[in-house]
């Protein structure tokens, strides 16, 4: 043992036994009401990608839930405004609780739900749960982002679409992950703007993997899955400009044919495609919805970063200071235009 002691761990700090997931999943159980909810939204989103359902998937909401009083009360309101608009747009609410940092920063409400730096995991993992479950229970499909791969055996259940990050896509470990999830999932190009990239991501997740994991119980695993033929591609831009251009968007259906892909994808408003501006989102939605009317590229959804009110706010700071309804990562829409947008968007589409 003293030997180990000189070779293993000597960058550790502290090291802490979480529940396994089957236990934590108990502490925030799922009714059945809210598990046909989601089996539901699941297949309504497989419909929309497979081209049987005409209507436009829209994944909308805050870049991330720091707040979860705040991220309900936008719940609330996007729920309303969901079932007004249902039978043109499959609205989807953004409830991203993993946040991926290019250096260092806060890296989500899973792995510090405090905004204090103590890292109180379990509890993190409880109060995503809670808030995924309140979600559903108004009506409201949920979306997130899986950045570790422990982390879906203790939400999955209550996701209904999900997605690959830009970082991400290339990593094997993902891939994998993808190929052995239960709901729709879009790999999003890289953040040099790679569409190849996402393209073997969606081919690698379309079959059966087998790698390491975690059980229910929390005991290491291999993992063996049998294909994930819901996955799709995200466009986001990248380090050379937008891709939500008609000529993009053909380009890329010849590009998804070419490696014998359906030719469906999802266009990310924000990130690279609005130049890290929010506020032009709005311009490349109306510009993505002129494309996909054109009948020639198969555009089934769009994805907008929107929260109670505009903008973003530096982090860290005081907790108490933290000005309510604003996004502390990327820049968001505020309500009032998101709600503008979305009825345009219902309009165009009549």
């Amino acid at each position: 043992m003293q030997i180990l002691d000189q070779l293993t761990d000597t960058r550790l700090t502290a090291t802490e036994v979480l529940p396994g997931p089957a236990q934590l999943c108990e502490s925030v159980p799922i009714d059945p009401e809210v598990a046909d909810f989601v089996a539901q939204a699941r297949q309504a989103i497989e419909a929309i990608i497979l081209g049987h359902d005409p209507r436009l998937l829209v994944v909308v909401g805050p870049c991330s839930i720091h707040d979860v009083e705040a991220g309900k009360e936008y719940g609330q309101r996007l729920a309303a405004l969901a079932q007004e608009l249902s039978d043109r747009l499959f609205i989807v609410m953004r409830t991203y609780f993993e946040k991926p940092r290019t250096t260092i920063g806060w890296k989500g409400l899973i792995m510090d739900p405090h905004l204090d730096q103590t890292y109180a995991i379990p509890e993190g993992f409880k109060m995503a749960r809670s808030f995924l479950r309140e979600i559903l229970q108004l009506g409201l499909p949920t979306a997130t982002e899986l950045l570790d791969p422990i982390t879906p055996q203790y939400i999955a259940d209550l996701v209904c679409w999900s997605a690959i990050g830009a970082r991400t896509a290339e990593s094997q470990t993902h891939r994998q992950l993808a190929s052995g999830l239960s709901m729709p999932l879009g790999f999003k190009n890289s953040t040099d703007g790679s569409i190849q990239t996402a393209i073997h991501a969606i081919q690698a997740a379309n079959h059966s993997q087998t790698f390491l994991g975690i059980s229910k119980e929390g005991q290491a695993s291999a993992i063996s899955t049998c294909g994930n033929a819901s996955c799709h591609l995200v466009l986001r831009g990248g380090r050379h400009g937008p891709n939500y251009d008609e000529a993009s968007l053909l380009k890329t259906t010849a590009l998804l044919l070419e490696n014998q892909l359906l030719p469906t994808m999802m266009v990310d408003c924000n990130h690279a495609n609005s130049n890290k501006d929010p506020n032009n989102q709005p311009v490349v939605l109306e510009s993505v919805l002129k494309t996909r009317q054109s009948g020639q590229a198969h555009v089934m959804g769009v994805m907008l970063e929107s929260n109670l009110k505009s903008g973003s706010q530096p982090f860290p700071q005081a907790k108490e200071d933290l000005e309510y309804g604003v996004s502390i990562t990327d820049p968001c829409l505020g309500w009032e235009d998101t709600e503008r947008v979305l009825r345009q968007a219902y309009s165009y589409l009549k």
